[in-house]
């Protein structure tokens, strides 16, 4: 397997674009990141999805991104790995190149999901779960999250106040990142007065959906070109699966999945969690924030909060986390998250990021969890 690097990147900004459909998404994205890597095309071309059937009424996404974005004649595919879409589709346009079956690929995730009305959209989330032991008892995604998080304060003695600082570290660094939904401050007051969505999580516990796009090219190494910018390879990809109904778990607290992902990642890095400088984790609700960085070797079981209340994830701290806004503040459409978190390291390890700015950024860790953590991809970028 031969040495890959991005050398492009694009994004919009998620938002409820009314007047924008799917496809445009897609290829503002798409063109956008060839842009920026001065390249007219690519060899294949694979888009991250996971509810374009149910909400746009549109599948063959493939074909549809390809033709609407000028790129005759290549190969192109739809991933799907419900909210761990986009990284999906960028492992497999990783693997792609660096097997030598394209020598370039697009990576995109692309998500509509303001369409339709909430409840709908809900129901469209819920596939992501069991539809015979999970969905057929009437529970909703941000229900099976709420219990994760009432089990996990039982078993060690926190308060929901004590995930508070999860939120607004993603906040503060939102407000610096154009392309975020919800650029605004929050205090831990704000999250004291938040309405409850499924106890415990609060309306500022759970990332917003919205509409947006993400993509990257990836060529060899040794196609890369030296314009004067920091060159990002990709050193570590893996994923891993676990059950996808919680109940069947043997540790229903601990993200297996995460784990073994990122421990493959490390391996093949070279690398270890004392060596990231950056964290791009998926943080759709607060608890899923604590459970990463146990899993991923940061915080010992059960002490995750512990990072937010000491200032650790900060920009400035010894692990920065969502250093862009994460799922919490810079938005959520689903299939696209995995995708923006890879743009986000990218933007990172070039030392693009303003006052969000890790110093000295080198290595970059990004992990997108599908479902309550069923499918995760986790992915380790370097600059070199």
């Amino acid at each position: 397997m031969q040495p890959v690097a991005v050398i492009g990147i694009g994004q919009t900004r998620i938002d409820e674009h009314w007047e924008v459909s799917l496809r445009d998404l897609a290829v503002e994205a798409v063109l956008a990141a060839l842009h920026d890597a001065g390249w007219e095309s690519a060899d294949a071309l694979y888009v991250g999805n996971m509810l374009s059937p149910l909400v746009s009424s549109q599948n063959h996404l493939g074909a549809l991104v390809a033709d609407w974005a000028g790129l005759k004649n290549i190969e192109a595919a739809k991933i799907e790995a419900a909210c761990g879409s986009g990284a999906a589709a960028f492992r497999a346009g990783l693997m792609a190149v660096a097997s030598g079956e394209a020598t370039s690929a697009l990576a995109v995730g692309v998500e509509k999901m303001t369409d339709k009305a909430g409840r709908d959209v809900t129901a469209a989330l819920a596939t992501a779960a069991d539809a015979d032991y999970e969905v057929e008892q009437g529970v909703s995604f941000v229900g099976l999250n709420a219990l994760i998080m009432r089990r996990y304060m039982h078993e060690y003695g926190w308060k929901p106040a004590d995930f508070a600082a999860f939120s607004i570290n993603a906040h503060a660094n939102a407000i610096h990142n154009p392309f975020a939904r919800l650029r605004q401050k929050i205090t831990l007051d704000d999250y004291g007065k938040a309405p409850m969505v499924a106890t415990p999580i609060n309306l500022l516990d759970a990332s917003p959906v919205g509409d947006g796009a993400a993509a990257a090219l990836i060529v060899p190494v040794d196609a890369a070109p030296r314009d004067g910018r920091p060159l990002v390879t990709v050193t570590g990809s893996a994923a891993a699966t676990d059950t996808i109904a919680i109940h069947s778990r043997r540790q229903p607290l601990f993200l297996e999945a995460a784990h073994t992902s990122a421990r493959q990642a490390y391996a093949q890095a070279g690398v270890g969690p004392e060596d990231i400088d950056l964290f791009e984790l998926h943080d759709a609700f607060s608890i899923m924030t604590a459970l990463s960085l146990e899993a991923c070797g940061f915080a010992e079981r059960g002490q995750g909060p512990r990072l937010g209340l000491d200032g650790a994830i900060t920009p400035r701290g010894r692990l920065p986390v969502c250093t862009r806004g994460g799922l919490k503040a810079r938005g959520h459409p689903v299939g696209a998250t995995g995708m923006y978190q890879i743009v986000e390291v990218v933007q990172q390890l070039r030392g693009e990021c303003g006052p969000t700015q890790v110093a000295e950024a080198r290595i970059g860790l990004a992990q997108n969890i599908g479902g309550s953590g069923a499918s995760i991809i986790t992915h380790i970028l370097k600059r070199d």
